[in-house]
C-alpha cells in the first residue's frame, strides 16, 4: 500500500507583481491596480520505500518561471467577455465599454483567463502545472493546491486531482507486487 504525503512550496522567491482590474459587469470594473502576489503549491502525492516522494526543484524552477513570465506585467483576461482585446503594432489595444486603453507590447500580459482575479490566476497556476501528464505520473502527484495570495490574509485558490482514484503507483512498487 503506498503512504501518501503532501509537499508544500511556499517560497519568498515564488511571487510576482502585477497590475490587473476586475471586471464586475458589462459596464463595470475597478480602476487599474497592482498587487505584491505570492504563491503557495501543495502536491499530494506517493512517497516511495526510499522516504522520498519526488525531487520538487523541478516544480520550484517551475512555479518560478511562470511567476518571471507575468511579473512586472499588466495582466489582462483574453477570455473575458466584457474585453476587447488587439495588437497593433507595438501596442496592445483594450477596449472596455467604450473605454479604450493603450499599453506596450511589453507591458502587458494576456493570459487564458476570464476575469484578473487570483481565483482565476490560481487556475491558470493549476493548468500549466498539470500539462505534461507523464511527468505528473512519474512524480506520483494525484492532487495539487495553488493559492495566490493578492496580500496578507487573502487568497484564491484552485484544486486539481488526477482523474483516477487510485494513487499512481510507481514503477518500483510495480515490480514488487509482480514479483
Amino acid at each position: 500500500m503506498s503512504r501518501l504525503s503532501t509537499i508544500e512550496l511556499f517560497k519568498e522567491n515564488l511571487k510576482f507583481s502585477a497590475g490587473h482590474f476586475t471586471i464586475f459587469s458589462s459596464t463595470s470594473r475597478e480602476n487599474l491596480h497592482g498587487h505584491n502576489y505570492q504563491l503557495y503549491v501543495a502536491f499530494t502525492t506517493c512517497v516511495n520505500e526510499d522516504g522520498l516522494a519526488f525531487d520538487y526543484r523541478l516544480y520550484k524552477t517551475k512555479l518560478r518561471d511562470l511567476c518571471e513570465r507575468i511579473d512586472e506585467t499588466v495582466i489582462i483576461p483574453g477570455l473575458c467577455k466584457h474585453l476587447k482585446v488587439s495588437q497593433e503594432g507595438k501596442h496592445h489595444r483594450i477596449i472596455f465599454n467604450d473605454e479604450e486603453m493603450l499599453f506596450l507590447n511589453r507591458d502587458v500580459t494576456i493570459l487564458p483567463i476570464t476575469n484578473a482575479t487570483v481565483e482565476e490566476l490560481s487556475h491558470w497556476f493549476i493548468q500549466e502545472l498539470t500539462h505534461d501528464v507523464i511527468e505528473l505520473a512519474s512524480n506520483a502527484i494525484v492532487g495539487i493546491q495553488v493559492k495566490v495570495f493578492s496580500g496578507p490574509g487573502q487568497s484564491g485558490s484552485a484544486t486539481w486531482q488526477a482523474n483516477n482514484t487510485k494513487a499512481p503507483v510507481t514503477t518500483m512498487f510495480l515490480e514488487e507486487v509482480n514479483e
